[in-house]
């Protein structure tokens, strides 16, 4: 008789955005005339530049001819693609980083929730708190977690980020087996310095912990000195696995690009004893379970990363970090503590009262503003709530100029 995999019970409620969604439909049902402007989910809003459109009609135009029509592709992705990630976003930095390390897909969130195939079923899981949900859920679903108890699972370590340490974490003072972080974070916004993220690397060196850095916001950073890849820190190609995505960097949140680098430096030793590769274990996962990313999207893909293709990204990213400068500013000059919105789109605000999700209400219903609350992050995410740059100009200027009338009454 079949049995249905019972850890997906251990799941806490509804996934935090299809909650948002529910509450904003609902909302929006029952006052049809309101205004609402969404600042919750991190989806973009400008149009994909120039350069990627030129070279998503080109490949179409290629589909419709037989001699340069393409079918079924190289499961890891199309070396053009590969060669221009490499020279882009690593050779470009001094990090030797080869196309055979780069596996292309259809998001980060997959593979940051895929590639937990690649662990024994008794590693032990340590997240940041607040930690981007996908990260636990994955793990919560594949038996890693244990009950939820106090809000928290028992057998996953969490490693708190709060204003207190700088959202950056203390390392476990427990075993842990694989560590994942995000930086520029999400939530929080918060970057590391050189300096702190050495010192993670040599941790996870010295204790033989897997770490899974998720820089899906890499091209965000403004801040000079701030690393934008592990890889800039020595030895971590011997700890790192880390995952970027086009969906913010290039606006293809509904396009669907993004790459994994999996170092061959990465040998361990499998639940039978053998030492084997992650960087081959994930070929043949991809190999076996993926077909690859459409042509027509990876050409687009390698027009971002050409000289005028990112030209034309940076000035998008640019456009949305300022609606981030705007969001901080207004929030702080309305007397709200703010954080992040410096390195990363997001704005992590300390609520009045301390209650996330009495603060998501209140924004909604008073203001017709969405957010996102901290508490759906996480146990340390309570107390504060998200906003995202995304929006567009017009629509961040009129949201900040509802909370500070608002907040003048």
């Amino acid at each position: 008789m079949f049995t249905a995999n019972g850890y997906y019970s251990l799941l806490q409620g509804s996934y935090l955005f299809s909650e948002i969604a529910k509450r904003a439909a609902a909302f929006s049902s029952a006052h049809p005339e309101a205004d609402i402007i969404r600042m919750g989910i991190g989806d973009v809003t400008r149009p994909l530049v120039p350069a990627v459109i030129d070279a998503m009609h080109k490949a179409v135009d290629e589909m419709a001819h037989e001699e340069t029509f393409r079918g079924y592709g190289p499961e890891d992705g199309y070396e053009f693609l590969r060669e221009a990630i490499v020279r882009r976003d690593y050779l470009s930095r001094g990090i030797p980083v080869g196309p055979d390390e780069v596996f292309v897909s259809d998001g980060a969130k997959c593979d940051v929730g895929n590639i937990q195939e690649l662990f024994s079923s008794d590693c032990v899981i340590a997240v940041q708190d607040p930690v981007y949900p996908v990260y636990v859920d994955t793990n919560v679903m594949s038996g890693r977690s244990g009950r939820f108890i106090n809000g928290a699972y028992e057998k996953i370590v969490y490693l708190p980020a709060t204003a207190e340490n700088g959202f950056v974490p203390e390392m476990p003072k427990q075993k842990v087996d694989v560590m994942y972080l995000c930086y520029p974070n999400n939530p929080t916004g918060a970057t590391l310095t050189r300096e702190q993220l050495k010192s993670i690397v040599e941790y996870a060196i010295e204790n033989r912990v897997l770490i899974l850095y998720d820089s899906a916001y890499e091209a965000y950073i403004q801040t000079d000195s701030a690393p934008h890849s592990i890889y800039e820190i020595d030895g971590a190609k011997q700890c790192a696995i880390e995952c970027r995505s086009m969906s913010k960097t290039a606006g293809f949140t509904g396009t669907r690009c993004a790459y994994t680098v999996v170092p061959k430096d990465l040998v361990y030793r499998d639940t039978f004893g053998n030492e084997v590769s992650l960087n081959k274990m994930w070929f043949r996962r991809m190999a076996t379970k993926f077909n690859g990313v459409a042509y027509i999207i990876q050409r687009a893909a390698e027009a971002a990363l050409s000289d005028e293709g990112y030209r034309q990204i940076l000035g998008v990213v640019d456009d949305y970090m300022e609606n981030a400068r705007i969001i901080r500013t207004s929030l702080a000059d309305s007397g709200f503590e703010v954080y992040g919105g410096v390195d990363a789109p997001y704005i992590w605000l300390k609520v009045p009262g301390g209650d996330s999700w009495a603060f998501f209400d209140e924004l909604l219903t008073r203001y017709h503003i969405i957010a996102t609350p901290g508490a759906g992050f996480g146990r340390s995410g309570e107390g504060y709530l998200r906003m995202t740059a995304f929006a567009s100009r017009a629509n961040t200027i009129r949201a900040m100029e509802r909370i500070r009338e608002g907040r003048a009454l």
